[in-house]
């Protein structure tokens, strides 16, 4: 079974891509008041993340969700969209905070799923995508895989089957009230990963530098530029 430490790691790295705002772009609209607050009510009764805050997800209670500071809504973002078919450390009803200890890893995981994306979608050339990095720090009792964990829990593909026998690990340990899960990258040899299971253990979560992702599409080439963008 994983073992437990007592871990200490600032600055881990979150790539979000930048389409996904923090806010709802209704708020950036020029519309009258009796519009927008309709709009918000269609928009609030699809969004994942605002139906899980009124308590419309039974696999994660607004009693978990985080409140109160300016980058709440993006950590309960990451709880509340947990995907079609979940990913490695969560399931397809509850999502999961996921970060890299460096920003070469994030640049590479991010990349291999983007890779997968462009091949599917049949793009020819390079395709450039733009992601925010999210500092976050994680201070506690995390879990670290061992043994024969490593290699079930860490199979490179084929996606989502692959992820099975993490996905079955990680709702154990949830339920036995863990943290989270530190763990060696799949996509990023030497890197390091750590999955939170519980929004309120990603400290001090803020957004940092803009960076443009460029895959050239039918090779492994990955290119990663700062943008300058203004304060938000």
């Amino acid at each position: 079974m994983a073992r437990l430490e007592t871990i200490d790691r600032r600055d881990t790295h979150r790539l979000i891509g930048t389409k996904y705002p923090g806010k709802s772009v209704l708020e950036t609209l020029p519309l009258p008041p009796n519009v927008l607050s309709d709009l918000s009510e269609l928009d609030a009764s699809t969004n994942e993340r605002r139906v899980a805050e009124k308590g419309g997800n039974s696999a994660i209670s607004p009693l978990e969700l985080v409140w109160g500071f300016p980058e709440a809504n993006v950590v309960n973002a990451a709880f509340t969209h947990p995907g079609t078919h979940g990913s490695r450390f969560n399931n397809s009803l509850r999502g999961a905070w996921y970060a890299s200890v460096d920003l070469e890893t994030s640049i590479q995981e991010v990349a291999f799923h983007k890779r997968q994306f462009v091949k599917d979608s049949r793009f020819v050339g390079i395709r450039a995508f733009e992601y925010a990095d999210y500092l976050a720090d994680f201070i506690g009792r995390f879990h670290f895989l061992e043994g024969d964990e490593l290699v079930q829990c860490l199979q490179a593909g084929p996606i989502p089957a692959c992820y099975a026998p993490s996905q079955a690990l990680a709702g154990f340990l949830l339920t036995s009230k863990s943290a989270g899960i530190v763990y060696p990258s799949v996509r990023h040899a030497g890197g390091t990963c750590i999955v939170c299971f519980r929004p309120p253990l990603v400290h001090n979560p803020r957004r940092d530098r803009t960076c443009s992702i460029s895959l050239e599409v039918g090779t492994d080439k990955v290119e990663c530029k700062e943008i300058a963008t203004a304060l938000l």
